[in-house]
This record gives structure tokens, C-alpha cells and sequence, in this order.
């Protein structure tokens, strides 16, 4: 029968990699990886045989569709993996799931390691409700801008940072949000793995003081519960000419007087005098 398998594979740690997702591995007629070459080292470690075709973020809508044909007309077990964590988490897939699941084929999750789950885990946080932003815009007027939307929407929020940025973006939140709470992992699972946790400022000094903080991937738990929530302004309420013209009656001033007050406000005259015309038209009825 055909069917997808999405598995989860090792962000750094081989020994990750759960027996089930092994064994369906195992048994696969046809892997889709987002990089052969990462995904063909693991096949070798774990003796897995099945062939391999790339499917990435770079051709992914193009190759969906024929890989969900492909797999429905051979009759296939294929599996979806990406080179670390769990696919369509901040990494390609979702087309292909998308493509499958449309044609009925079934999709079936074997979950294992996720970047963005590892480093909550650690965090400390309330995460009862989190959100997950993957990564932020680069240029520095849209990251603050993004940073000021999330701290006025969630309370943890999971992000995903380069090497070469996560300064820049931890100077952004000590700038913006100097109140939240950081943890910083690098190299989840991997030897050299490393968790800092505090203040923005905190953090962005140890980053700073650390001669390979250019090295490894990050994850970021952003923690906003004592951050005060940024307030919304009312959207200014426009009365109508009609709706003016009675507030100005309900102060005792004749209809006349009302449309002089408009016209003092400076409302257009043709405005003011359509909207006469209405209301005695109105009174008339009444």
C-alpha cells in the first residue's frame, strides 16, 4: 500500500534516532532527503539500503506533485526525512505532504528530535502555550519590528538563529524587550553543546566574550511573561455629518446652528448640507 512516512532524525546525537524511526527506515522502498549526501552518512551507520532523491527547499514545488504520483502509482513505502530534526519544522517537506495527503495517500508522523522542542524543554519557561517563529528577518528595522509583534502576541517564543546573527539578534531584544528572559542553545545534542540563560544583556555578554560564538547552530527560547504587554491604542471613532450634526442638536442648538458648527470645524459644505437634508427628512417621517 502506498504511504509517507515523516521521520524524525538526529539534530547531533546519532543515538537519538529511535528504534521505530530505524526500522522505518529500514523498510522504506524510497527516501526523500533534503540532502542526499547528509541523509546517505546516516543510511551508513544504520545499514539502510533504500534509495535516495533530493527534495528541497529550492525545488520542492516543483518535485511534490511527481514524487506523490510516483508513490501512488508504484504502490511505495516512501519516508520523508530532512538532514536534522523533524520535517516541515523550520526545514522542507510540507509540499510533499501536502501533495500526498490530497491524493489520499496516508502521512504518518514517527517523531523524534525537533531543535525548537529540545531547547524549550531546557528553558525553564512556562510553556503551556508557546509560539514557534523559526527564523527572523535580517535587516534590522524588520527584526525590531518582528520582535515588537511577538511581544505583543505570545508569551514564549521559540526562534531559530545562524551563527553569524544571533548577536545582532539577541543587541535587538535587549534593546526592545531588555525586561524578557533568554535561553540560548548552541549544538543541541552535539559534544560542544551549550545552554546560557538570563537577561539580554546577560547572555548577549557571555555571547560576546565567546570567541566561537560563530560556530554551531541556535535556538532561542524567548521568554516574555515579564515583559508588560505593549498597549493597543483605540482606533479613533469618525462620526458621520448626520451623527455630528446630532450631537451638536443634543447640546440645544437649532438644526441651523448645528450645520454652522460643522462648518466651523472645518467639514465641507456639501457634506454638511446633505446630511441637513437627511435628518429633516428623517424628522419628517418621525
Amino acid at each position: 500500500m502506498a504511504v509517507l512516512y515523516v521521520v524524525a532524525t538526529p539534530i547531533g546525537n546519532l543515538q537519538d534516532l529511535s528504534p521505530r524511526g530505524i526500522e522505518t527506515l529500514k523498510n522504506a522502498v524510497l527516501i526523500i532527503a533534503e540532502d542526499t549526501r547528509v541523509t546517505m552518512k546516516l543510511c551508513q551507520v544504520f545499514g539502510i539500503r533504500a534509495p535516495l532523491i533530493s527534495c528541497h527547499r529550492h525545488n520542492e514545488d516543483s518535485k511534490a506533485e511527481s514524487l506523490a504520483v510516483k508513490i501512488e502509482a508504484e504502490d511505495l513505502t516512501a519516508v520523508l526525512v530532512t538532514d536534522a530534526g523533524t520535517p516541515c519544522i523550520s526545514d522542507p517537506g510540507n509540499e510533499v505532504v501536502s501533495a500526498c495527503a490530497a491524493r489520499g495517500i496516508p502521512v504518518i508522523p514517527v517523531p523524534g528530535c525537533c531543535a525548537g522542542i529540545a531547547a524549550l524543554s531546557v528553558s525553564g519557561a512556562d510553556a503551556r502555550e508557546f509560539a514557534f517563529y523559526g527564523f527572523l528577518p535580517r535587516e534590522k528595522k524588520a527584526l525590531r519590528e518582528k520582535l515588537t509583534e511577538i511581544a505583543a502576541g505570545v508569551r514564549v517564543a521559540v526562534i531559530h538563529e545562524s551563527p553569524f546573527r544571533i548577536i545582532d539578534l539577541t543587541e535587538a531584544v535587549a534593546e526592545i524587550l531588555p525586561e524578557s528572559k533568554l535561553t540560548v542553545c548552541c549544538d543541541l545534542t552535539k559534544l560542544h553543546e551549550k545552554t546560557l540563560r538570563g537577561t539580554p544583556a546577560t547572555v548577549l555578554a557571555e555571547l560576546k566574550a565567546n570567541e566561537k560564538t560563530e560556530k554551531g547552530e541556535y535556538c532561542v527560547v524567548l521568554d516574555l511573561h515579564r515583559v508588560p504587554v505593549p498597549r493597543q491604542e483605540a482606533a479613533p471613532v469618525h462620526l458621520s455629518p448626520e451623527a455630528r450634526l446630532v450631537e451638536e442638536m443634543k447640546k440645544g442648538r437649532t438644526l441651523r446652528e448645528a450645520q454652522e458648527e460643522l462648518l466651523k470645524a472645518g467639514e465641507k459644505k456639501n457634506a454638511v448640507k446633505q446630511a441637513a437634508i437627511t435628518l429633516k427628512k428623517l424628522f419628517e417621517e418621525t
